[in-house]
């Protein structure tokens, strides 16, 4: 099923989306976007005028229901063997770097490689 525009979509618009995208494009890029932009919106309009009453509403793409266990306890891997294959870490933690607040870090990956 295929559906044609009914009126391409405007270059304005799509640059007004490619900046809340923070896209950069070139102008042919945008011509080209542009028109591809407003055949996915035909198909929307052509999705929009379906009769859809009666068709039970889905949440995902699967009917799959989730496949539950019993909630037991039971023992984890030993420390050791948890850190042996970090990059970095202290004697009871995994060390990464600093990733929210700016740079730099109190933890220094570096530093800590030799605590092993």
């Amino acid at each position: 099923m295929s559906a044609t525009p009914k009126e391409p979509a405007s270059v304005e618009n799509l640059r007004k989306i490619a900046d809340l995208a923070r896209l950069d494009l070139a102008p042919e890029e945008e011509t080209a976007l542009a028109g591809q932009f407003a055949t996915i919106l035909a198909q929307f309009e052509l999705l929009a005028g379906l009769d859809v009453s009666g068709v039970e509403a889905m949440v995902g793409a699967s009917r799959a229901s989730d496949v539950y266990r019993e909630d037991l306890p039971r023992p984890s891997a030993p420390l050791a063997d948890m850190l042996r294959n970090a990059p970095a870490h202290t004697a009871e933690f995994y060390v990464v770097p600093k990733t929210v607040g700016g740079a730099g870090s109190s933890g220094d990956a570096r530093d800590a490689r030799d605590d092993r």
